[in-house]
């Protein structure tokens, strides 16, 4: 058993609560990491027997894509696309930051961490 993780995945995207946020965009950033055994392809040195890290920046790529009010509904659906791709894997936490939200004050990033 081990972890795979991409860290500080970037996209500006079209997310947000607020209509002018879906309007303009942000910069967004994602931290996706997964728990797995990954034993044989370590022992084998076969990519088929593991986690490819392209598919899983793939995945978050398409779901950035995908209109979302709720950083919480962002990190979901990362979830359930991984899930659907591997099954097998052991537990997926997502870590999905939105740079500057929109709180009436100075606040670098909003962040929210899912597991799944």
């Amino acid at each position: 058993m081990g972890t795979i993780s991409l860290e500080g995945l970037e996209f500006f995207a079209y997310h947000g609560y607020y209509p002018e946020e879906q309007r303009i965009g942000n910069k967004y950033a994602l931290d996706i990491t997964i728990a797995t055994d990954f034993f044989k392809a370590a022992q084998e040195d076969k990519l088929s027997e593991t986690v490819n890290y392209e598919t899983i920046y793939q995945i978050a790529s398409i779901v950035m894509k995908e209109p979302a009010k709720l950083l919480e509904h962002i990190g979901f659906n990362v979830i359930e696309k991984i899930r659907e791709k591997y099954p097998l894997v052991a537990n997926i936490t997502v870590r999905v930051s939105k740079f500057n939200p929109p709180v009436g004050g100075v606040c670098t990033r909003a962040v929210i961490t899912m597991e799944g």
